[in-house]
């Protein structure tokens, strides 16, 4: 499916959070897979930004909400690790919490068998107008987030720009 041209369509944004992509070692795979799902769901997309962990994000976070972003997806730096710090990170941005995203997010993996999907600590949360979410690092992860958010976003999206619940 092309990429809607339409200035009405909601745009969003990936962030890639990954020391080793960032520095040019390793190839990005996770944020192409958001980036081609997105568009597959009819939102205007970028290319997607490519950060290490820690305060980059913060920083690729608070621009892509200034920017009019109505969605910003992560993807990355979730885990136990001493550097997964996206979680931190977004939470120092947005406003108010939408825990259950993260939630179902979490439940999904473990549905699928993936046990390591406990282990996640992504959060979710609205920063003005725009809905942020952390996904996990890998493909598989970010091809089944999409199908947890296709669900929600048309109507998370609507709400967050002024919509009115569905009758």
């Amino acid at each position: 499916m092309p990429e809607p041209t339409d200035a009405t369509t909601p745009c969003a944004v990936v962030v890639t959070v990954s020391d080793r992509a960032a520095a040019g070692t390793y190839d990005d795979v996770s944020g192409p897979v958001l980036v081609d799902g997105l568009r597959a769901l009819g939102l205007r997309v970028a290319d997607r930004v490519v950060v290490p962990d820690g305060m980059p994000v913060e920083r690729a976070l608070r621009q892509a909400v200034a920017s009019g972003a109505a969605l910003v997806l992560t993807t990355g730096g979730t885990g136990l690790g001493p550097r997964d710090l996206t979680p931190e990170a977004t939470l120092a941005v947005v406003d108010r919490t939408v825990p259950g995203i993260a939630e179902a997010l979490r439940a999904d993996g473990v549905r699928r068998g993936v046990p390591g999907a406990l282990l996640s600590r992504g959060v979710a949360g609205v920063a003005g107008r725009t809905l942020v979410v952390n996904v996990a690092g890998s493909p598989g992860a970010a091809r089944d987030a999409l199908e947890v958010l296709a669900g929600v976003l048309p109507h998370a999206l609507s709400q967050l720009a002024g919509g009115d619940h569905p009758g």
